[in-house]
């Protein structure tokens, strides 16, 4: 049980950096190969940046797997790679489905920022309140109106932080669940 706290822990945080990588990523390579795409390095660039959300629609499928064990579909995404240069280009850059792909992974640098703050909410809250018996002498603490100055004070401080343990372990693995169904609900849209 402790482990998978732990675990859902690592997704909370992993949703954060990914989707602020995603977000990071799309913003500047699709910013700088747009603003190129009048010279002949640009539109390259362009479906190479685009090729990249099947790689990275796949990590996200794998990762979900690993840490919620939630299967989803595979993406399933064909490229032709028999037509020329340019026929290629036009069938990739007015694909919906590429601009879909690249609105979704974009999408969880949102949610990554509500997990991040989850993740603060429901590991570091509970920490704080478990330790505040060797804290408080040396930290001032207030929690909802009360001033942690006495050692039966932190002590009912540790006791609500057990309570809010329990309470986090709960909600850690049903917020790891939603997330991994934004997963599964992304992929199965985008297999339309």
């Amino acid at each position: 049980m402790k482990s998978g706290f732990i675990q859902n822990g690592y997704f909370l945080l992993l949703t954060f950096v990914t989707g602020l990588f995603y977000f990071c990523f799309y913003m500047v390579a699709l910013s700088f190969s747009l603003s190129l795409s009048f010279t002949v390095v640009g539109i390259p660039l362009v479906l190479r940046v685009l090729r990249t959300t099947t790689t990275f629609i796949q990590f996200e499928r794998t990762q979900t797997k690993i840490y919620t064990d939630i299967t989803t579909a595979p993406y399933d995404r064909i490229v032709t790679t028999d037509a020329t240069v340019w026929a290629q280009a036009k069938l990739e850059l007015t694909d919906r489905c590429n601009w879909s792909a690249v609105f979704w992974l974009m999408q969880k640098f949102v949610i990554g920022l509500f997990s991040l703050v989850s993740a603060a909410v429901l590991y570091l809250a509970p920490l704080a309140f478990l330790v505040a018996p060797l804290l408080y002498r040396y930290i001032n603490m207030n929690v909802i109106f009360m001033e942690v100055d006495t050692f039966a004070k932190s002590l009912l401080i540790m006791a609500v932080g057990v309570v809010l343990t329990a309470i986090s372990f709960k909600l850690a693995d049903v917020l790891a669940k939603k997330l991994g169904g934004y997963t599964r609900m992304m992929i199965r849209k985008l297999n339309q």
